[in-house]
């Protein structure tokens, strides 16, 4: 299995300290981007809350967690952040990808555009592919009509009031 290194940017918002460059590594399976400590302490970061997180080998670990500008890709966004300690490698993790609107394509490893969806509830139904339908279980005030059009497929109905 290949690993996908990307070149990014992070800054501080609000602050007037130098954006500083990193190498990340491209790692799907950590939830949040992780700053080596002499990236985090040059931008002036602190943490905001404490999270417990599991590493590989199942140990439990507690670290900060801010929040900075990440830019990759020629995209930029806030993201939360985990306060690495100085021997953590940066790790661009699966919030910052999303947040960017961006994937990693499972067979070549490079970082490609998401297709970004946007669903909004009405009154009347409305509707939607197969996929939908697990991310349908989310919102209870949705009621899912299988057979209700062509070819079996859902229509959901905001029950709602």
């Amino acid at each position: 299995m290949a690993l996908t290194y990307v070149a990014g940017t992070v800054f501080r918002s609000g602050r007037r300290r130098r954006p500083m460059s990193v190498r990340f590594l491209v790692d799907t399976g950590a939830v949040y981007t992780v700053l080596p400590e002499s990236v985090w302490r040059g931008l002036g970061l602190k943490g905001d809350r404490v999270a417990e997180f599991t590493l590989a080998d199942g140990t439990a670990i507690r670290r900060d967690v801010s929040e900075c500008r990440i830019q990759v890709e020629g995209r930029s966004a806030t993201s939360p952040v985990v306060l690495g300690g100085p021997t953590d490698a940066p790790l661009l993790g699966a919030v910052t990808l999303e947040t960017l609107g961006l994937m990693v394509n499972p067979l070549t490893r490079e970082l490609l555009p998401m297709r970004l969806l946007l669903f909004g509830m009405t009154d009347t139904p409305f509707f939607v592919g197969a996929r939908t339908v697990l991310a349908a279980r989310s919102y209870p005030s949705v009621q899912v009509c299988a057979g209700c059009h062509a070819r079996d497929a859902p229509v959901f109905r905001n029950t709602a009031e």
